[in-house]
């Protein structure tokens, strides 16, 4: 077969698949992406106005903001919600810190048949990386220590 020929192969199989493939609508599709996302950071706001109210100040409003808003993520993610969200949103739901929850979340449901520690636990440590997940963990334990020390 020549080059030629092998071009004109390409270009009608492309031609073929493209014609089952819906119309891409991208102005809608980042729209619904920076709503979704904008509303994400609008709650994580709002929590922080009212923690702020409550008392909060610094680092501890900073880290319970971050907290709460992972653990919606997670939830959502447990409940079937976040990845119905994702499909509407796409990149919106994504990038704010409920994405990276649902990144962590989703590998852990997923295999959570083959056991806990080779399915839950190994598969969130090949899908979000050991770094990113042992970095919460080790957060997580080092925060959990502190508070106890300084009741």
């Amino acid at each position: 077969m020549t080059g030629r020929s092998r071009e004109n192969i390409n270009r009608n199989y492309l031609k073929y698949v493209n014609s089952f493939a819906p119309p891409t609508q991208h102005f809608k599709t980042c729209g619904r992406a920076f709503l979704v996302g904008g509303l994400i950071c609008c709650i994580g706001q709002f929590l922080r106005f009212m923690l702020e109210f409550a008392g909060l100040t610094g680092d501890m409003l900073a880290g319970t903001v971050s907290v709460i808003l992972i653990f919606i993520g997670v939830l959502l993610t447990g409940l079937g919600v976040y990845d119905r969200i994702g499909k509407n949103a796409g990149a919106g739901s994504i990038v704010p810190i409920t994405g990276f929850a649902n990144s962590v979340a989703s590998p852990a449901l997923e295999f959570k048949t083959e056991g806990y520690v080779y399915g839950m636990a190994a598969k969130m440590f090949n899908v979000a990386g050991p770094i990113i997940v042992f970095g919460v963990s080790a957060g997580a334990a080092v925060g959990l220590i502190y508070w106890l020390i300084a009741l």
